[in-house]
């Protein structure tokens, strides 16, 4: 049986295959590298693979600290991104003001800017508040573009909601805490989970806001790019790229499959 849908034009199908390769060549290449014998130099084909960069990795205690780090940061920020950003969804879906429209501009406007833009303006603002940088600093400079994420996810969750499942319950009784809790949480769930798993995600990998908001510390994006100037550690910079790839492209992946499903359960709710 021939399907209905019509085929891609094969130009088409060519610059799509091409766009595909132009980016993920370059992932494929660290990947490779990684297992290269040669420590120093990039040759085609490599003179040989090997597994002992991974040893080598795995015991250093620079490499663990950086990945500790990051973990934490990313942890914490999207902590508070998903306290904060659902507490403004809530507010901007749920009721009318003036001036709601510019609000949400403002909640999304540090992941509108260039990074830079949002690294040097907090830099300037601890500098003013004689904020020492720390830990603490890179968790609140992460936190800027973490709330944005999850406030999409969560507003647009929010917008799709039934407001008669809230009436509803009301009418039935419910508290305020009672609604959220068993009305409006289960439906906003995996638009929650999906916007945190994206916010860890590039929380994780985030370089250009960390390098102006921390002090001495090094998180695992900030380690690779001061070990890249460093030939003899390019296998294990490899190493430890292809961590961070895989970190970040399972929560996202995740992220995208819930925000799918949690869709068409809005929509079957709806029918």
């Amino acid at each position: 049986m021939r399907s209905s849908e019509p085929r891609a034009p094969l130009g088409l199908a060519f610059a799509a295959t091409a766009g595909l390769l132009f980016m993920l060549l370059p992932l494929a290449l660290i990947f490779l590298y990684a297992f290269s014998t040669e420590e120093r130099t990039y040759q085609w084909p490599p003179p040989g693979l090997t597994l002992k960069w991974f040893a080598v990795t795995w015991g250093r205690v620079d490499v663990w600290q950086a990945l500790t780090l990051s973990v934490q940061v990313a942890s914490i920020s999207t902590l508070l991104a998903l306290i904060l950003g659902t507490l403004c969804a809530a507010a901007v879906s749920g009721t009318k003001f003036f001036g709601r429209e510019t609000i949400s501009l403002l909640v999304i406007l540090p992941i509108a800017l260039p990074g830079i833009i949002t690294g040097i303006s907090l830099r300037s603002a601890f500098n003013l508040m004689e904020i020492p940088f720390s830990f603490w600093t890179i968790i609140l400079g992460h936190a800027t573009f973490c709330i944005v994420v999850v406030y999409n996810n969560a507003v647009a969750r929010f917008r799709r909601l039934h407001g008669s499942m809230v009436e509803a319950a009301m009418d039935l009784g419910a508290n305020s805490f009672q609604t959220f809790r068993h009305v409006i949480l289960p439906n906003l769930g995996t638009a929650l989970l999906a916007g945190g798993m994206l916010a860890f995600a590039l929380s994780f990998d985030e370089v250009i806001v960390t390098t102006f908001t921390a002090g001495q510390q090094q998180t695992l994006p900030i380690w690779m790019l001061e070990e890249l100037v460093r030939p003899r550690q390019r296998p294990v910079t490899n190493v430890v790229a292809m961590v961070v790839v895989v970190v970040t492209f399972l929560p996202i992946l995740a992220a995208f499959y819930l925000s799918r499903g949690g869709e068409q359960t809005v929509s079957g709710m709806g029918k």
